[in-house]
């Protein structure tokens, strides 16, 4: 351990979240000494069809599961329903699924019950548990999804007899790096790690590959991901995975991230 007591003094991670959600994990590297780089390489915004909202809301008592699959879609959802709606019961007798802790403490911050819940953070363990619960075959499911949800999930529902509806309520857009100041320290310096929360972080990371090019004298990092999705999302665009958190969430990345440069 580093001679001031905390584990990752003198080192510097880059952090690729958006910028407002990047700040918990920022603080919590930075209360273990690191010297925290934010390159948001994604942004998060709005982005929802009148039409297509009306018609959900309209039938949201007779839908039996709405399920979620990030915390941007419970927080995007919410923001729609609380504008039309002035009390929870109005969701009526829906239960709740969702993927990933982060998701589960979006729901349940809300005082909502989540009643289904992988234990592995992906579509396909989602789909595999509800399928599990015995309530597919007919039920009425809304998924709340983003732009670049993948289909899988909607595809295995539909194959075990549900009958499935989808809502977007926000999108995911790169951000061009080439004017911010915190890539130019990045590519002349490098970093000790660089740490990757979802799929959509990952990939627009590979695409903006020329932007963040490391110098000949800056320091190659290791790669770290918070959960199997978006592991596979940064093989699949040919980036190493170094470490991975090994349930999804800040405090486990962050301890692998600490164990993988002890």
């Amino acid at each position: 351990m580093p001679q001031s007591g905390k584990p990752l003094s003198g080192r510097r991670i880059v952090v690729t979240r958006t910028r407002d959600q990047a700040s918990e994990l920022a603080a919590r590297l930075a209360s273990l000494g690191a010297e925290v780089v934010e390159i948001p390489v994604i942004r998060i915004s709005r982005e929802v069809s009148k039409q297509t909202l009306a018609d959900v809301l309209l039938e949201l008592g007779g839908y039996d599961w709405l399920v979620f699959t990030s915390a941007n879609g419970v927080h995007h959802f919410f923001g729609e329903f609380f504008a039309l709606f002035e009390d929870i019961r109005s969701l009526g007798l829906v239960r709740i699924a969702c993927v990933g802790e982060s998701t589960a403490k979006a729901v349940t911050d809300l005082h909502l019950k989540v009643e289904c819940q992988p234990k592995r953070a992906t579509a396909e363990a989602l789909a595999a548990e509800l399928i599990a619960t015995g309530s597919m075959d007919s039920a009425k499911v809304l998924v709340i999804t983003g732009n670049l949800n993948r289909d899988i999930l909607v595809k295995k529902l539909e194959e075990a007899r549900a009958m499935v509806d989808c809502l977007q309520v926000y999108k995911t857009e790169a951000v061009d790096l080439s004017s911010n100041p915190a890539v130019a320290v990045f590519g002349r310096l490098g970093a000790d790690a660089v740490l990757f929360a979802s799929s959509s972080s990952a990939r627009c990371f590979a695409e903006q590959g020329d932007v963040l090019k490391l110098g000949p004298d800056a320091r190659k990092p290791i790669l770290g991901s918070i959960g199997a999705q978006t592991s596979e999302a940064l093989r699949e665009v040919g980036l190493k995975v170094d470490f991975e958190a090994p349930t999804p969430g800040i405090d486990t990345l962050v301890e692998a991230l600490v164990k993988a440069l002890a």
